[in-house]
C-alpha cells in the first residue's frame, strides 16, 4: 500500500472517530441537559406538593384536635446543614392545644394517632383517592375525638369511600352501611348488613 493510501486511510479514520466522539459529546450534553430539567421539574413539583400536603395538615391538625398547631418540615441535610429537597427527610411536629410544641414521637398515643390522621387526610386532599380503609384508628381516642375524626370522615365522604373498622358506636352513627361480624357458634361467622340512610 502507497503512502499516499495510506494517509488518506489514515485521515478517513481520524475524521471517522472525531464524529464519533462528537456524537458522544453531543450524546452526553442532552442527557446532562434532559436530567438537569427533569430534576429541575421534579423539585418544582416535590415542592407544589408538599407545601399544599402541609398546608392541609395544618388545617387537619387544628379540625382534629379543635386547635394548635402542627406541621411538616423538610429536614437539613446531616453532611452541610442545608435544606435540599433530593435528600432531605419530613419532620412532623405537633402541638396540641394546651402543650408545648414537640416531635410526634413523644406525642400519646392518641395524639399519635390524631397526627396521622390529620397527615393522611391532608395526603387525601392532596391527591385524592376513591376509597380508603381504615382499620380501628379511633381505638386509643377519647369520645370527643372521635366525634372530630367521624366529622372528618363525613366531610370527605362525598368524594371518598371510606371503609372503617370500628368498635366505636360514636364511629358507626356516621356511617351510611354498617356491616357486623358475628360468629353465632365458635368457628363460623356471619355478617349483618344494616342500611341507615
Amino acid at each position: 500500500m502507497s503512502r499516499t493510501a495510506r494517509e488518506t486511510r489514515f485521515h478517513g479514520r481520524c475524521e471517522h472517530d472525531a464524529a464519533q466522539r462528537q456524537d458522544l459529546l453531543d450524546s452526553i450534553r442532552d442527557t446532562t441537559q434532559a436530567i438537569e430539567e427533569i430534576d429541575s421539574v421534579c423539585r418544582r413539583q416535590f415542592k407544589e406538593a408538599f407545601e399544599a400536603v402541609n398546608a392541609g395538615f395544618q388545617q387537619s391538625f387544628v379540625s382534629l384536635f379543635g386547635g394548635g398547631h402542627g406541621e411538616l418540615r423538610l429536614l437539613e441535610n446531616a453532611e452541610d446543614g442545608e435544606r435540599r429537597q433530593d435528600d432531605a427527610g419530613v419532620e412532623i411536629v405537633a402541638q396540641p392545644p394546651g402543650k408545648k410544641l414537640q416531635n410526634v414521637l413523644l406525642l400519646s398515643g392518641g395524639e399519635k394517632a390524631l397526627t396521622a390522621l390529620a397527615l393522611l387526610i391532608a395526603l387525601f386532599r392532596y391527591k385524592p383517592s376513591p376509597f380508603c380503609i381504615l382499620d380501628e384508628v379511633d381505638a386509643p381516642l377519647d369520645d370527643a375525638n372521635v366525634d372530630r375524626f367521624a366529622q372528618m370522615v363525613r366531610e370527605m365522604s362525598s368524594t371518598t369511600q371510606f371503609i372503617v373498622i370500628t368498635h366505636s358506636k360514636r364511629t358507626m352513627e356516621t356511617a351510611s352501611h354498617l356491616y357486623g361480624v358475628t360468629m353465632e357458634e365458635p368457628g363460623i361467622s356471619k355478617i349483618v348488613s344494616v342500611k341507615l340512610n
